[in-house]
């Protein structure tokens, strides 16, 4: 049998039968559709400000060439670890260059205002840009990349700038004989001006004017003649009014004058081309570059557009593992809680998890419990990243890419063929059984359903064990009891529902994963108003063991809410302890530093008593009886003695105040030199670590001296020691 042989990546060696390949495809339209992908391409192109990036997501499809999709996410997680750092990027201000550049290719070719406009725009933002990433090769290695053919240069604005003004018009000084020639207009239209003004004048006085006075014709300025004096006017009839009341004149002084005006305009006309005829073929020597500024500013809306939505819908780079995982934390469906959003509702985030010792997935549970959206959260999650696009998961969690990733959702039919729904489910599944393999991703929306449940669910059962054998990954909603059974049997399978409140009869949009639920049939019924009796008719229709089988999944989800109910009881208890005792620890502080205070301010009540006291002592000892010099003599000699014992203690106090505060400082540099050191030591091969500046998470792969090799999801980088922070 001949093969194709697809390398992936540099580990992974899959082969696939040719003819296989051409059954149906890895992402095949009908997948796109049943998962909404075309959705998150309408909103990535609402994002895009230029035509090619536009026309780049409205062909964006899932892809298998991992190596290629791993590059896309890497540069978008890097733009938008800036976009969330907020820090100053330029903003991405431009037009497209294609027209010019083709121009520019062309001998003898002159550029239009806007085509000068748009490059200098180019140039400017470029500029920006490369001063932006200048040093920050380390930081964001792949959107420096982008810039790897694109120079710093101010040559192309300072070029543009030297013929256009601040409103886009041609300079007087881009030429010497455009001054010239602009020189002799603004006479002529001074002295144009100066007659029209005279011969206004004098024909108001005579009274042969109409109402408007003068008006404008092929942007000359004409008089307002009334038609029975048209004779008595000497000058060029140019035109009448519609009733023909009224003629058009230019004055005959001005005749000439304005001829000559015209000529001068047309010279300048054609000396403004020749101006920017020159100024093309200077530009035109900037081709390569000009070239790669429309490559770089594309690519870099493409992977903007990208970013916005991520910002928008919280997204993340979630851990890309080459063995084949699925560990999706605070998973949401992007779609279901954007429209949420609008409605002011509550989106309940999921966590999913799929492995090779649970690679088959079965959900159950309740009608309008949200089977659906778990499965198609998924989907749609997988195609996403598939397309190199961040999706809204937490950023601890794990995916794998899939070779394929296939479904079959909803109550499609082939028209063309007169195909059924269910006949069209059959032949989907049959090219599942013909193309799937252990890389492939299955989504199967009411597995089995469309005959009769008897022989559909038989038939069902069949097809799982056979895509079972496949190895391959699969999420199936069911209500399927067999089913059930069967995922809890073999060992590779695992079942999974959504919860419902068997209080309220309310479904809780929770999916929890280690056992099957229960369709809540007769509960959802007695909950919408059917009678009691009619419900327990039709229980004495079915199965013994069914109704004995729903009532046990019944009660096992009852414990495990009420389990649940009481886990989260004990957490909010623990929570409010918790709260409690940092309040009362506050609160602690709060009195001991009160008590601090307070014995402060006695201590220096009792120190201003005992100086008041010592002061009253001298005041009583002093004499004012005696005329002798040396009645106070002793008196002023003890008084010095006290205040220069006083001042000693003061400044020896001081002393030890800023004594103890170096020694603190020290010792506060020496804790924190010895938490690093300690930190740093920690760093061994498999440590996980974090990069100071970007705060990323990587696993070290190598330590040579001070130099770490990190692997950051694919991407090796080497950081030198004092970089990283250990994390485990």
């Amino acid at each position: 049998m001949h093969v194709c042989w697809i390398f992936i990546h540099n580990y992974f060696f899959i082969c696939i039968p040719i003819y296989l390949c051409a059954m149906i495809s890895p992402f095949d339209e009908q997948t796109l559709q049943d998962l909404e992908f075309p959705m998150i391409q309408e909103w990535l192109g609402n994002y895009a400000i230029g035509q090619t990036a536009k026309d780049r997501i409205s062909g964006l499809k899932p892809s298998n060439d991992f190596q290629s999709v791993e590059l896309e996410l890497l540069k978008s997680n890097e733009l938008l670890s800036i976009r969330r750092a907020d820090e100053q990027f330029p903003s991405l201000e431009f037009e497209e260059l294609l027209a010019e550049i083709k121009l520019l290719g062309i001998k003898d070719a002159v550029l239009s205002f806007e085509g000068f406009y748009k490059i200098r725009q180019a140039s400017s933002v470029c500029n920006q840009l490369l001063y932006f990433f200048n040093k920050r090769e380390k930081e964001y290695p792949l959107l420096v990349d982008l810039f790897k053919n694109v120079d710093y240069t101010k040559e192309i604005i300072e070029k543009i700038e030297f013929i256009f003004d601040k409103n886009w018009k041609v300079m007087d000084s881009a030429s010497p004989l455009l001054a010239e020639i602009r020189g002799e207009i603004k006479i002529l239209r001074n002295q144009i001006n100066k007659n029209f003004d005279k011969e206004l004048r004098r024909l108001s006085k005579d009274g042969v004017l109409g109402d408007t006075l003068e008006t404008f014709y092929n942007e000359r300025r004409v008089l307002t003649i009334l038609a029975s004096y048209k004779r008595t006017v000497a000058g060029n009839v140019v035109g009448s009014s519609k009733t023909g009341s009224l003629i058009y004149l230019e004055p005959q002084i001005n005749v000439e004058l304005n001829n000559e005006l015209e000529l001068q305009i047309d010279e300048e006309r054609k000396e403004i081309y020749r101006v920017l005829k020159v100024l093309t073929a200077e530009i035109a020597i900037f081709l390569p570059l000009i070239h790669a500024y429309q490559t770089v500013l594309t690519e870099l809306d493409f992977v903007n557009a990208k970013t916005k939505l991520a910002l928008e819908l919280n997204c993340h780079l979630p851990g890309i593992h080459r063995t084949m995982t699925i560990d999706l934390m605070d998973a949401f469906h992007p779609i279901l809680w954007k429209s949420n959003k609008i409605a002011g509702k509550k989106t309940i985030a999921q966590h999913i998890q799929l492995n090779t010792k649970s690679r088959m997935l079965v959900i159950s549970g309740p009608n309008a419990g949200g089977k659906s959206i778990t499965l198609k959260t998924i989907g749609l999650l997988q195609l996403m990243l598939q397309s190199g696009i961040l999706i809204p998961v937490h950023p601890n969690s794990k995916i794998c890419f899939f070779q394929q990733v296939l479904s079959d959702i909803g109550d499609n039919q082939s028209i063309e063929n007169e195909l059924s729904t269910y006949s069209y489910r059959l032949q989907r599944m049959r090219n599942f059984l013909k193309v799937t393999n252990r890389r492939t991703l299955l989504l199967l929306d009411e597995f089995g359903t469309g005959s009769d449940p008897e022989l559909g669910g038989a038939l069902a059962e069949v097809f799982f064990e056979e895509l079972y054998k496949k190895d391959c990954f699969a999420v199936i909603t069911t209500h399927y009891a067999n089913i059930k059974l069967k995922a809890d049997v073999l060992p590779q399978a695992i079942n999974g529902c959504m919860l419902f409140d068997t209080d309220t009869l309310e479904p809780l949009f929770q999916f929890s994963i280690g056992q099957p639920g229960s369709s809540f049939t007769f509960e959802v019924a007695q909950n919408n108003g059917i009678p009691q009796r009619i419900i327990d008719e039709a229980k004495t229709r079915l199965d013994s063991k069914k109704v004995k089988m729903d009532h046990l999944l019944n009660e096992l989800q009852k414990e495990k809410n009420y389990f649940q109910r009481l886990n989260q009881e004990h957490r909010n208890a623990q929570l409010a302890a918790d709260e409690a005792r940092q309040f009362f620890l506050e609160k602690n502080e709060q009195l001991k530093k009160r008590l601090q205070q307070q014995q402060e301010l006695n201590d220096k009540n009792n120190k201003w008593l005992n100086y008041g006291k010592k002061v009253q002592h001298f005041i009583d000892k002093y004499t004012t009886k005696s005329r002798k010099k040396e009645a106070n003599q002793l008196l002023l000699e003890e008084v010095r003695r006290f205040i220069a014992l006083e001042k000693g203690k003061v400044d020896e106090a001081k002393r030890k105040q800023q004594l103890k505060s170096t020694v603190v400082v020290v010792k506060d540099k020496k804790k924190v030199q010895e938490k690093d050191d300690y930190q740093q030591a920690k760093i061994v091969d498999g440590s996980t670590v974090k990069l100071i500046s970007t705060k990323q998470l990587g696993t070290v792969e190598e330590i040579v001296g001070n130099q770490i090799t990190v692997e950051f999801g694919f991407l090796r980088m080497k950081v030198e020691r004092e970089k990283l922070i250990w994390v485990k």
